[in-house]
């Protein structure tokens, strides 16, 4: 059987002509493979195991079920950081609110306290675009038969839209594969008997070091930097005192770098034969997250203050939504949530088998992934609550952001609890893995899309894969140097915010105006043998584009210039990230222009084979284009 994730699809519709389901033989024997929803059970008499992104479980002899439908979602859910953490700051002018996936604003933004606002346009965005664009992706996997970049076959002018996908995703592994490296060190500083970040008796520490709370400023904020737990990520982890900002970075910080490489190693040989590798993986890195959540859960109920930090995450603070940034927050915070718009859901839908029932899977998908956000911010405010109790300050001058919380609040509180090496152990095993799921991810989403574009490559994936993490590893040397905090902050800004929306937008509208959001049912009729219910096709052609269209031109227009902490980045370091971010956009008009220049015909001609699926191409020299007629525009 050969290593290529694209060998183990169900043949396309024109390879297996009128067949209701898709059955072979195992290549080294008469074992019957068998296709099943939910991304779960491929069945073979030799060896199981869970798919890469849990779409496939090579089963012995019996078809998966429930288990390996949740680990299916389970993938899903641990993408960024699996409802942990996110580090873009966020659009408000609070330079401190940061966005992650979910814990933020499910539990993590406390400065401003936004998150008083936050569920409500989480819940808005997920109705009206979240839930209907995820069925979109996965549906349009499953119907096409393809990764990011060939399922644009239907509408050849958008292929640009696939390379974006894929520029977004590499972008984001740069520095996610850096907090990893973080979350690593801190794994193994973890193994001593006294974490270092208990006391200040460090060599690292500076004299403002203090294990008593801080008071600054006139709003009396909490300043956790001034803690052992903070002294240590800041000054002995990033060393950034060494750094003066984003234009002196200094040296490299060794301990880092031999983090990462081993972070990047482990992720070579977990995809680097597809789903028989990374499916085997998947066991331990999606179901690990949920045990531990489930622990600290439990054990932070039952410290003090917990319940003040449940009643303050439950709280609704109506005024906050005039905020634009908890908007853009909350759709971006959609997007990370549900992998919308990385390519994820396109390629795990292209391994479906063709009647899988879509409308299923996005459902009980978006449900636990609710119900996992949720569940993180009863964690996260359960230990700010206990924290803000002990520190005896409001719950709300415990100022924190996405990093902070990580690696630096949670640090502290489990350093505070009996045998807390045990517990740092354990949060830590579980950061390393989440990460590791999530970067797993992103990348199985680039391979399977250049795969997919060029077969070519298909022999040689153990390749394709090793250059992918060289790349990453060079760029993300930047972000283990002394300032390479602030490097991580501008990807992070500039890659994933504006870019991500922008994507999501294109597609919407390619798929659901211009290829036509009639035709799109059809095709999904046709597998699944039912029509995507009416809700679902107005929020595909009207809901979302314009729900996707408002937060976009707001996250453009109400940019404040980058800061991190109490440095102001330069203008050239802003000027340096809109190109960044520009460069993930400019590839869907620029693929549009080279498509329409380099097809031949008139200019009416180019036009038509650029709006046409490319099975429909004869119907251009006949003039029947549906796209040059009112009633393709106007059906629903």
């Amino acid at each position: 059987m050969r290593s290529s994730t694209a060998d183990l699809r169900p043949p396309s519709r024109s390879e297996r002509p009128g067949a209701a389901r898709w059955t072979s033989s195992c290549r080294s024997s008469a074992s019957r493979w068998t296709w099943r929803t939910c991304g779960a059970s491929l069945t073979c008499a030799t060896k199981t195991v869970v798919g890469s992104w849990g779409r496939i479980a090579l089963g012995s002899g019996s078809e998966g079920g429930l288990v390996e439908c949740l680990l299916v979602h389970g993938r899903f859910l641990t993408r960024g950081f699996g409802a942990i953490i996110r580090v873009r700051p966020a659009h408000a002018a609070t330079p401190a609110a940061m966005t992650n996936t979910p814990s933020t604003h499910f539990g993590a933004t406390v400065e401003g306290q936004p998150y008083r606002a936050f569920l409500i346009p989480y819940m808005l965005f997920l109705i009206v675009a979240g839930v209907p664009l995820f069925y979109l992706e996965l549906a349009l996997g499953q119907c096409q038969r393809g990764g990011a970049t060939t399922i644009w076959k239907i509408c050849p002018i958008f292929k640009g839209v696939g390379y974006t996908v894929i520029l977004l995703s590499l972008y984001v592994g740069f520095y996610y594969h850096v907090i990893i490296a973080w979350a690593l060190r801190y794994l193994i500083a973890s193994a001593q008997a006294v974490p270092p970040w208990v006391n200040c008796n460090n060599t690292w520490n500076s004299p403002n070091c203090s294990t008593k709370p801080t008071l600054l400023g006139i709003d009396h904020s909490f300043n956790a930097k001034a803690t052992p737990a903070g002294e240590y990520f800041e000054r002995e982890v990033l060393k950034v005192q060494e750094s003066a900002g984003i234009g002196a970075l200094g040296q490299l910080s060794w301990e880092l770098v031999l983090c990462l490489s081993a972070v990047l190693c482990m992720l070579f040989f977990s995809l680097w034969k597809g789903v028989r590798t990374s499916g085997k993986v998947v066991w331990f890195t999606a179901t690990l997250p949920y045990f531990v959540l489930g622990v600290l859960l439990v054990r932070a109920l039952m410290l003090p203050g917990a319940l003040i930090g449940v009643q303050a995450f439950l709280t609704v603070d109506f005024s906050r939504l005039q905020s634009p940034s908890v908007w853009i927050d909350a759709a971006v915070q959609i997007c990370y949530s549900l992998g919308v718009g990385f390519g994820v859901l396109v390629a795990f839908g292209s391994y479906n088998k063709p009647s899988n029932n879509c409308v299923r899977d996005t459902i009980v998908t978006s449900s636990i992934n609710c119900v996992t956000s949720f569940f993180c911010g009863f964690v996260t405010f359960s230990i700010l609550g206990y924290m803000a109790q002990r520190q005896g300050v409001s719950i709300h001058d415990v100022s924190t952001d996405g990093i902070g919380l990580v690696f630096v609040l949670y640090p502290e509180a489990l350093a505070t609890l009996y045998g807390a090496w045990a517990w740092s152990l354990l949060f830590f095993i579980m950061l390393v893995a989440l990460g590791l799921d999530s970067a797993m991810g992103g990348l199985e989403s680039v391979l399977t899309a250049l795969l997919d574009d060029f077969p070519t490559l298909r022999r040689h994936r153990k390749l394709v894969t090793l250059g992918c993490l060289i790349l990453s590893l060079l760029v993300a040397l930047f972000c283990v140097t002394r300032g390479g905090i602030y490097v991580v902050t501008l990807l992070d800004t500039f890659s994933a915010g504006t870019a991500i929306l922008f994507g999501v937008f294109v597609e919407c509208v390619a798929i659901s105006w211009v290829y036509g959001v009639d035709r799109f049912s059809d095709d999904i009729m046709r597998l699944t043998g039912g029509r995507p219910a009416l809700y679902w096709r107005i929020c595909w052609k009207f809901a979302s584009p314009c729900f996707l269209l408002f937060v976009l031109v707001i996250s453009i227009v109400k940019f404040s210039p980058l800061r991190h902490d109490d440095y102001v980045y330069p203008t050239w370091a802003n000027a340096l990230g809109w190109t960044l971010a520009a460069s993930t956009m400019a590839v869907v008009p620029g693929y549009a222009f080279y498509y329409l220049a380099t097809t031949p015909g008139s200019p009416k001609q180019r036009l038509a084979y650029a709006l046409t699926p490319e099975s429909e191409r004869h119907l251009v020299e006949k003039d029947q284009v549906r796209q040059f007629t009112r009633k393709h525009w106007l059906a629903l």
